[in-house]
């Protein structure tokens, strides 16, 4: 692959390391990473390193507080970046940011664009019972992840897809939608299509608090939201005289004499992992 452009990475996620593999296996390299200060962020969900992946590869490193501050702006232009990608990263990055590389910023949001922008990607494509999800590539702009699609990865979906499931089918699509256009990218053949607004439609962050199951819950509902929020993520829960206990699986029938049962507004939903939170 010819090496005709000048590439920068910012991350703090295993999503994004994975994309940096990917430029590399695919040939290209890395002028500069940018990610955050060693004490920051440490119980985000993937949190990683990526010290050992860029010292084996003699890449600099810039760690930050913030995208936006001064000094990773100055790194960017000190580099002479022409395509920097900002995968997995939660701060919005602003104009500045956004103009410091000579062509800009690409990301990568885990739906199919334009539907589900903003937050909780993963346990919304769950929760709403939806057929298919992806990836999209995308070039940045000042909007939240408004910017025009260069591509596309679809993941379908079934009624047993779990949140860790679809996080490692997801992290496998960024690779392969990176490694599929990282050429075009390299030698400016890459096509930009905006996004159709009408079709739009965003997705609110999540807490730890959504994940709560009531009584008035039917048994499908709070099976989607047990897949939805398991690990990573924080795990459904429900309160008793008993205290408090997190369901990691569930199954809409018993599968051992172990499970516990939970009683809902149609019938019972069976915990086969489970524990108590005191």
């Amino acid at each position: 692959m010819p090496k005709n452009r000048k590439l920068g990475f910012v991350t703090c996620v295993e999503l994004g390391l994975e994309c940096m593999k990917a430029i590399y296996d695919a040939g290209a390299t890395l002028d500069i990473a940018i990610t955050l200060k060693d004490n920051m962020a440490k119980s985000k969900s993937g949190r990683v390193y990526i010290d050992a992946f860029c010292e084996e590869r003699s890449i600099p490193i810039t760690k930050i507080r913030n995208i936006n501050d001064p000094e990773s702006i100055q790194a960017i232009k000190d580099a002479e970046i022409d395509w920097l990608f900002i995968i997995g990263w939660s701060q919005i990055a602003k104009p500045e940011i956004l103009n410091a590389p000579n062509l800009g910023c690409i990301g990568i949001h885990p739906t199919l664009l334009p539907q589900g922008r903003g937050r909780a990607a993963i346990p919304w494509a769950i929760l709403k019972g939806l057929e298919k999800t992806g990836v999209t590539l995308f070039k940045l702009d000042e909007g939240v992840d408004t910017g025009p699609i260069i591509d596309q990865w679809e993941i379908p979906l079934s009624e047993e897809t779990d949140a860790r499931m679809l996080y490692e089918q997801a992290t496998k699509a960024h690779y392969a939608v990176l490694s599929r256009i990282l050429p075009l990218l390299i030698d400016g053949t890459a096509e930009l299509t905006p996004q159709d607004n009408r079709l739009a439609t965003e997705w609110p962050g999540r807490k730890p608090e959504d994940g709560r199951i009531d009584a008035s819950m039917t048994c499908k509902q709070a099976h989607a939201l047990v897949r939805a929020v398991t690990h990573p993520y924080p795990g459904a829960f429900y309160d008793s005289a008993e205290g408090r206990t997190i369901i990691w699986k569930a199954s809409l029938e018993r599968t051992s004499p172990s499970d516990k049962e939970l009683k809902l507004s149609d019938g019972s939903l069976f915990c086969t992992v489970w524990e108590r939170c005191d």
